[in-house]
């Protein structure tokens, strides 16, 4: 009788297979981080020309504003209605053709690596590029982040799809683009890696593999952006040296602040979800044109109060400002970030919430340094370690918060009061029952395709 065909059955028959699976493991992991790198070199031009043409079209505005300033009615009026236009062209956008690009995009990305929502790179790339253009180079109140994360988390699902990848490997690829899109957006590496380890914790088979990949995405992203915008930080301020420790119980002080700002912060948008969701008919409609035209007017009239954040957190270090201006745009800032994001705007919350933080931050320091003068040698430090408490407490994420504001203000040797204050805030946003921000994003848009058909989206 002969012999079965069987595979191995003794010890070195299988010992002697080893090499040969190792070399496909190397061979696996090769492949998946090379196209890791792909990824990221995508998703770093893609992202870095989205964030070029922002910067060329919001200048525009002002330039309008200028040019008909012989005109004391549509000096303001037509800017106003141009905004209006390009805030409802990217609603028409939005609603018509990729629903799920309205807000920051991130609790989807969240949502299609934990297998729970469909993820169309294809329809997803051009809305979110175009739609957030608008939208952001109106003057709302939106970051670069959350554009540019989607941007990266389609450009990954894309690659996949072109190579043939498996499902693991596609979702390795999509969150090292979600890496690359912040990475991209705030030119922090380091940030891009903790955001997708620490924030969106996406569950993979092999961890080492998708790390790797992540990091590679991120590194090739970054030099993609530094070789075609330079090599500064994203926001150019001071660089601040150690703060004396006697003066670290202040930054405890902050962060509870901080957290407790975060809490709300948090609450609000969420109420302003709910309300903006129940329009409809005329008032939903025209919604883009009515917020855009507001915004668009508000520029004109204080320009600090609108825009993505960058700019406002410039003009609030350079200011010098009274604590009682500070309160003011705070207060307008908070409140307008709330009508832009619950209206479903494209764009991310990271750079308004940045610009929040600075104006608490600094207003809080004058407090201090009127109570205690002399205690506080740079009030800027508390600024810097209150953007990072201000992240820290809504999103629940505090190293990511602590690496993305070292690495956009480039401000390396205050990282001690940077994590106090932000894991203080943390710490305060928990206790009062807050829930991170993307996480409850997430569960009311599962409930919502529950409750209704995907066309019905907003």
């Amino acid at each position: 009788m002969a012999e079965s065909d069987s595979g191995p059955t003794s010890p070195l028959d299988i010992l002697g297979n080893i090499p040969a699976r190792f070399l496909e493991a190397k061979h696996r992991l090769n492949q998946v981080v090379l196209w890791a790198a792909i990824v990221g070199i995508l998703a770093g031009l893609v992202g870095t020309c989205f964030r070029i043409a922002v910067h060329h079209i919001r200048p525009q505005r002002q330039q309008l504003a200028a040019a008909l300033a012989d005109y004391p009615i549509l000096n303001w009026l037509i800017p106003s209605l141009v905004a209006g236009g390009m805030v409802y062209a990217s609603f028409w956008l939005v609603r018509r053709v990729a629903p799920d690009t309205a807000g920051s995009g991130i609790p989807q990305i969240e949502g299609a690596l934990d297998n729970l929502l469909p993820f169309d790179g294809w329809r997803v790339l051009p809305v979110k590029f175009f739609g957030g253009m608008l939208s952001i180079g109106a003057g709302m109140i939106a970051g670069f982040e959350g554009p540019t994360i989607q941007i990266g988390g389609a450009i990954g699902k894309m690659v996949a799809a072109f190579v043939g990848a498996s499902s693991e490997q596609a979702r390795i690829l999509i969150a090292s683009g979600a890496g690359a899109g912040l990475t991209t957006a705030f030119n922090a590496p380091i940030a891009g890696i903790l955001f997708v380890t620490e924030e969106v914790r996406p569950k993979f088979d092999s961890w080492i593999l998708s790390y790797r990949s992540v990091m590679v995405a991120s590194i090739t992203a970054a030099i993609v952006l530094r070789l075609l915008v330079g090599q500064e930080g994203f926001m150019k301020i001071t660089h601040f040296e150690r703060v004396p420790l006697g003066t670290l119980w202040m930054f405890v002080i902050l962060g509870v602040g901080l957290g407790i700002v975060g809490y709300y912060f948090n609450f609000f948008l969420f109420r302003s979800l709910d309300w903006f969701g129940r329009l409809r008919g005329l008032p939903y409609q025209l919604l883009g044109l009515l917020v855009g035209s507001a915004i668009g007017w508000l520029g004109w009239l204080y320009a600090p109060l609108v825009g993505s954040g960058d700019q406002s957190v410039i003009w609030t270090f350079n200011s010098e400002a009274p604590g009682a201006v500070l309160l003011l745009v705070f207060l307008g800032r908070f409140l307008l970030t709330m009508i832009c994001y619950g209206s479903g705007e494209i764009g991310g919350i990271f750079a308004p919430m940045l610009a929040l933080a600075t104006l608490f931050s600094l207003g809080l320091a004058q407090v201090c340094d009127a109570w205690f003068p002399g205690q506080l040698p740079q009030p800027g430090v508390f600024a810097v370690a209150g953007m990072g408490g201000l992240v820290a407490a809504t999103v629940r994420a505090p190293l990511t918060a602590v690496m993305l504001v070292m690495e956009l203000t480039d401000n390396f040797l205050v990282a001690l009061p940077i994590l106090l204050t932000c894991i203080c805030a943390a710490i305060t946003a928990h206790f009062l029952g807050g829930e991170p921000v993307y996480s409850v994003l997430l569960k009311r848009i599962l409930k919502k395709l529950e409750r209704q058909p995907p066309s019905d989206r907003i």
